[in-house]
């Protein structure tokens, strides 16, 4: 089998990270703390306040919550954050003033969506895993919905620049994105471009619930459809062929390492999926890949140690960047550009049917 050749690529800085490696018990204590603190304020709206406006009325703000919430306990989660460094608080504690670290942990708190809302019961419960007396997918499971928000998050600040560049090259009319998570990429894209249309194809019930919303709130009913669907399904099966049958391009964001856990089907899926979408000659597909001598590192990037733990907990296999070019060549999917994407050892690919 003949191996892609893929242009050698200076690797972002942040692919490396600057957590050093040992990690100290105060930096994993603090850590673990201060993501449940970025994750409760994201879920309270507090980060979305701020980033209208960067001074928080605190007392204003637990009115306007509802008479159920408990300003003793906003507060002291606002203390917490302010001991990270991410607010001030003035005005005798009454008003939180957001700091520049704060700007950054917005724009990365998709990252504790992810974890902290989507496998914090994975993580917890890795000894149960280990001793049999849980089974993923049994009694042990992840949050699809905050998996696929974190995801939508994630998007905006890391890679939607460099998909609507790659994007912008590419005459589409009907565009499918599988593993779509909350249809907040697939409508983004679409909504930017007048005439085409859109597929929004994800297995999880409650991100497509929330897809349809996502959906509806940036007006797009008549041109963007959310459907929840096993993706395999649609490869392996004649699921939803009516509906893919004008695809003419298809888009895959870090779901490609479920579709390849099966080693049955490993070696035809992108064969398959060509068939699934007829009339498609361009995809466009990404994931977060090995990282290349992990073990060893003196420094740890944000991400990828979550998600490589992740998965081997939930018994996905994950593949190198060589892996993926292999199985593309043996599809007959040829690259035409090959970039770094966003979150660390993610690469995406713009591949030609042929």
């Amino acid at each position: 089998m003949t191996l892609l050749h893929t242009p050698p690529h200076a690797l972002p800085a942040d692919w490396y990270g600057a957590a050093p490696a040992p990690i100290g018990v105060d930096q994993a204590f603090n850590g673990y703390v201060a993501a449940t603190v970025v994750h409760t304020l994201d879920r309270l709206g507090v980060w979305d306040r701020l980033t209208a406006e960067p001074r928080l009325d605190i007392p204003g703000f637990v009115r306007s919550a509802g008479p159920a919430v408990r300003e003793r306990v906003v507060r002291e989660v606002l203390r917490a954050a302010a001991v990270c460094g991410w607010l001030r608080l003035e005005d005798g504690g009454d008003t939180a003033v957001l700091t520049d670290a704060g700007r950054e942990t917005i724009r990365m708190r998709g990252y504790f969506t992810w974890a902290v809302g989507g496998y914090s019961d994975v993580f917890s419960g890795a000894a149960r895993l280990a001793t049999g007396e849980a089974t993923f997918g049994d009694n042990l499971l992840r949050d699809e919905a905050m998996v696929a928000l974190g995801s939508g998050q994630n998007d905006r600040p890391f890679m939607s620049t460099t998909l609507d560049e790659v994007l912008g090259d590419i005459d589409f009319h009907t565009l499918a994105d599988l593993g779509s998570g909350i249809s907040a990429r697939v409508s983004r894209v679409v909504g930017d471009r007048p005439g085409t249309r859109g597929l929004g194809l994800d297995i999880s019930g409650p991100a497509t619930e929330l897809g349809h919303r996502t959906i509806a709130e940036a007006g797009l009913e008549d041109r963007v459809r959310a459907i929840r669907a096993d993706v395999l399904d649609v490869c392996h099966r004649e699921a939803h062929r009516d509906a893919i049958a004008e695809v003419d391009t298809v888009m895959s964001f870090f779901l490609l390492h479920d579709l390849l856990a099966d080693p049955d089907t490993r070696p035809h899926l992108f064969t398959r999926l060509r068939e699934a979408f007829p009339a498609a000659r361009t995809f466009v597909l990404a994931d977060t890949m090995l990282r290349p001598e992990a073990e060893g590192s003196a420094t740890l990037p944000v991400f990828s140690l979550g998600y490589e733990l992740a998965h081997a907990l939930m018994g996905v296999p994950l593949h190198t960047k060589e892996t993926y070019e292999e199985l593309f060549a043996a599809a007959g999917l040829h690259p035409v550009r090959t970039v770094p994407f966003g979150t660390p050892h993610s690469w995406l690919y713009v591949l030609e049917a042929r």
